[in-house]
């Protein structure tokens, strides 16, 4: 509801002892009053006649402190009854008055303190912005009441605020014993009034930083009324504070003010935590304590809080959205909100990509922070932390931008400069050459790995190619090895000729002596083997292994565009399956047991053997969803039609709920898995083939298997540089650990000096850290651009109507301004009208 609408409650009203009309008047103007304030709009009175308008705008002009000043008491100057002046006077009245009626006033019909005359001139001239009247109430009024509400809980503070009155504002500020200012400050920052928030900022009373950074709930047990909140809490939240408001509100300025005056938004603890207070909130109000804490979490995923309050913007924003999809999955009530923010931190990520402009500025944000990391690390190319950060937590849309594409790009080519450029022919010619000449290139790698040969086969690209080409041939290994055996075999699959024995173990020999062929019929006879003999099982784990082996060639399709998109739908396809397999094994169970229960008694009097047995029951079943099973299956040798029918039932059952509804639902899910992959195939397709790229970007696994398995002499380089590095890092602690107990045995002035000279060289340090390092000056650059750019989006964004809003209330205290100026003319002029009247008099006289 507007606050122009609080004089919809009844007030009553107190008279002033000089004004005897007005006393005589009292019971007749308080009814009048009443009924322009609000209940003729609700209650449905009648509007007041012309001549009461008029008597009361007179009146209104005899008052000290109303809306008009007084007019000089010159017969020629003061307006007589029904001119034009004194109509247009009193519908500028009403106008203003017509304003404070809107609103249902029936809600708030309970009758509050009452106001007097005074009280309600004033919070009437903070409200519309009449400087003047404000300003010489503030001073010659002893009486008045500074801290009086209206109906609605606002004083004058939060009415000149709300209306955006800035120097009303300041007069205000200026007062002591100013109540809710903690509450002027967090209305002013919600409507975005960027002055009049420094302005409240600059009171004394946000002096400690105390005040902004506790919450209105926190600062209750406080004996002020700095957040005078109302029992029925009708504008903000208790645990919102300033800097949080001013984060969800997108408010760059005031969150920087903020934050420069030290305010921060406090990470709300673990959900599981068991510390006093969270135990506490929890028991108190469980409800209000998950709200606290998704109003926490939404200043902090807040683009304006994230930008201006971290020293690294991107990594807190990917943690955070890592943070806030762990909390959606716990906190399954607030789901659809933790989402949100959490989206709303990956979207901010790959806003601050966008705006980079050069090969540095994405080298900063991909790999973060250079200097922070040990100088080993960056002995060789990127170590792209902030990618696989993204990868890790799935920020699809960061990992596919075009920027990070095309350093992806340049590294998945480095060391062979003219490739990239060439036809698809020309990789397709280098992928066979590779893949011929692998032995080849693996004995020169051997032989020389820091040559040129070596770091093109150590390149990302190369790499793929070695180890796509040694895969390959595996599989053509593994299809030569069951060559023997494509045009079948005569023999049966337990027997073994013995004769002229050509195939044991189905492999071609030789003939075999007569001893020779006595023991292998003993002993390699298959017909005499036991179903779990170790030779059968390997059999068909090596089927297994071999279908295995096949579908592994997935791995290697997001290097493609064409076939990359279809096989994330195939692997989104198969978590569909598995998700539907729930559901589906507690129907096809439960029928499956039912079957069994109702045929187990007929088993040898049915037309055949289905349903008698709960292997048959299984089989009857499960083939049947394929169609493969016949009406037969439920059919009884014996009269029994109760039982045939009921077999009937649930078998027809069985069929409509797993064939019409169970399979259709299926095919929906998988199309609907497949059209969300087809709506966004590009970044699917990106976000896959970097996960593929990144597993070969880091060093090592140059050569493929069996390659790999020979250990070449870079491996032995290594491995003995570890070790000096290990035993060296040992002696560093042994000589600390020395040092340290060496120290403690020192006296306590020589502890004195070591402490101080630390304290000198902690302080050195810290001064050097204090210098911006090359990343930070990067961020800082990119910030900048982010916020203005947010900026410009947030005004082209906006609505005229709040500019119109705010060109009226200029306009109304420009009004108020020029009428006091006409007036203190006016009564300068009736001054000089009097003393010119009585120096003409007597010169009439003598005249005369």
């Amino acid at each position: 509801m507007s606050s122009k609408g609080r004089r919809c409650k009844e007030q009553g009203r107190v008279t002033f002892p000089q004004q005897q009309q007005e006393e005589e008047d009292g019971g007749e103007e308080e009814e009048q009053q009443r009924r322009r304030r609000g209940w003729r709009g609700v209650n449905g009175g009648l509007e007041p006649s012309q001549q009461q308008q008029q008597q009361r705008a007179v009146k209104t002009q005899r008052e000290p402190y109303g809306y008009y000043p007084p007019l000089p008491l010159v017969s020629s100057t003061m307006p007589i009854e029904g001119s034009p002046s004194l109509r247009r006077m009193t519908m500028m009245r009403e106008k203003g008055r017509r304003q404070a009626v809107r609103g249902p006033a029936f809600m708030f019909n309970n009758r509050g303190t009452s106001l007097t005359a005074e009280e309600e001139r004033f919070l009437d001239a903070a409200e519309y912005g009449n400087i003047p009247v404000v300003r010489k109430m503030l001073e010659e009024s002893e009486t008045l009441n500074v801290n009086c509400v209206d109906y609605m809980g606002q004083n004058a503070l939060q009415l000149a605020v709300g209306n955006e009155h800035l120097e009303v504002t300041e007069l205000l500020l200026k007062k002591e014993n100013l109540a809710r200012i903690g509450d002027a400050l967090l209305l002013a920052i919600s409507k975005g009034y960027i002055r009049i928030v420094e302005a409240i900022l600059n009171h004394p009373g946000f002096a400690a930083n105390k005040r902004l950074t506790l919450s209105p709930c926190e600062q209750e047990l406080q004996d002020d009324d700095f957040y005078s909140y109302d029992e029925d809490g009708t504008r903000f939240s208790p645990d919102i504070t300033p800097i949080i408001l001013a984060a969800h509100c997108q408010k760059y300025e005031v969150v920087h003010m903020l934050l420069m005056k030290g305010a921060r938004i406090e990470r709300p603890h673990d959900y599981f935590c068991k510390c006093n207070d969270c135990t506490e909130k929890q028991k108190h109000d469980s409800f209000s304590h998950s709200r606290s804490r998704i109003n926490a979490y939404k200043g902090l995923a807040s683009p304006a809080y994230l930008s201006l309050s971290s020293e690294d913007p991107v990594l807190t924003a990917l943690e955070l959205s890592n943070e806030l999809a762990k909390l959606a999955n716990i906190e399954k009530e607030f789901k659809n909100d933790y989402r949100k923010l959490s989206m709303q931190c990956k979207d901010f990520v790959v806003g601050v990509l966008d705006l980079c402009r050069d090969s540095e500025e994405v080298e900063a944000i991909l790999n973060g922070d250079l200097d922070a990391e040990p100088v080993e690390t960056q002995r060789h190319r990127a170590s792209l932390s902030r990618v696989k950060l993204a990868i890790k937590y799935e920020v699809k849309k960061f990992v596919a931008h075009p920027n990070c594409q095309q350093q992806l790009l340049t590294i998945w080519y480095e060391n062979l400069s003219g490739l990239r450029e060439q036809t698809i022919a020309i990789k397709c010619l280098v992928v066979l050459v590779v893949a011929l000449g692998l032995p080849l290139l693996a004995i020169g790698y051997w032989i020389a790995p820091c040559s040129r040969l070596g770091k093109i086969l150590r390149s990302p690209f190369m790499k793929f190619v070695a180890h796509a080409a040694s895969f390959i041939i595996f599989l053509g290994l593994l299809v030569f090895n069951a060559s023997d055996r494509f045009e079948g075999i005569t023999t049966l699959p337990n027997v073994t000729v013995t004769d002229y024995p050509k195939q044991i173990f189905r492999v071609k020999t030789t003939q075999f002596a007569w001893t020779e062929m006595l023991i292998m019929v003993w002993v390699l006879a298959r017909d005499k083997w036991l179903p779990s003999d170790p030779q059968i099982i390997s059999e068909g784990l090596y089927a297994i292994a071999v279908v295995l082996s096949f579908s592994r060639i997935a791995y290697i399709l997001p290097a493609n565009e064409s076939f990359g998109p279809l096989q994330i739908s195939l692997g989104r396809t198969v978590k569909d399956i598995f998700k539907f397999m729930v559901l589906f094994i507690m129907v096809f169970f439960a029928f499956m047991i039912g079957m069994f229960i109702l045929y187990s008694y007929y088993l040898g009097a049915k037309v055949n053997s289905a349903f008698t047995t709960v292997e048959e029951s299984f089989k009857t079943l499960f083939w049947s969803i394929f169609g493969l099973s016949e009406v037969t299956s439920v059919v009884l040798k014996y009269d029994h039609k109760f039982i045939e029918n009921i077999g009937y039932v649930l078998y027809g059952i069985y069929n409509v709920t797993m064939v019409v509804v169970l399979l259709n639902m299926l095919i929906a899910m998988i199309n609907s898995s497949y059209q969300e992959i087809e709506d966004d195939s590009d970044v699917e397709w990106k976000f896959a083939r970097s996960k593929l790229w990144l597993s070969y970007f880091d060093d090592g696994k140059t050569l493929p298997p069996p390659f790999s398995l020979v250990p070449s002499p870079k491996s032995f380089f290594y491995f003995i540089m570890r070790i000096i590095s290990f035993s060296k890092c040992r002696r560093r602690r042994l000589q600390k650990d020395t040092e340290i107990g060496m120290s403690n045995s020192k006296s306590r002035l020589n502890l004195v000096t070591q402490s101080n000279s630390r304290v000198f060289e902690s302080h050195s340090f810290n001064s050097i850290l204090n210098q911006p390092t090359r990343y930070q000056q990067i961020m800082k650059r990119l910030i900048k651009r982010y916020v203005l750019k947010a900026q410009v989006d947030k005004e082209n964004d906006e609505v005229n109507e709040g500019e119109l809003k705010e060109i009226k209330q200029d306009i109304s205290s420009l009004r108020y301004e020029l009428l006091e100026d006409k007036s203190q003319a006016t009564e300068e002029l009736a001054i000089l009208i009097h003393k010119l009247s009585e120096k003409l008099n007597p010169n009439m006289s003598r005249c005369e």
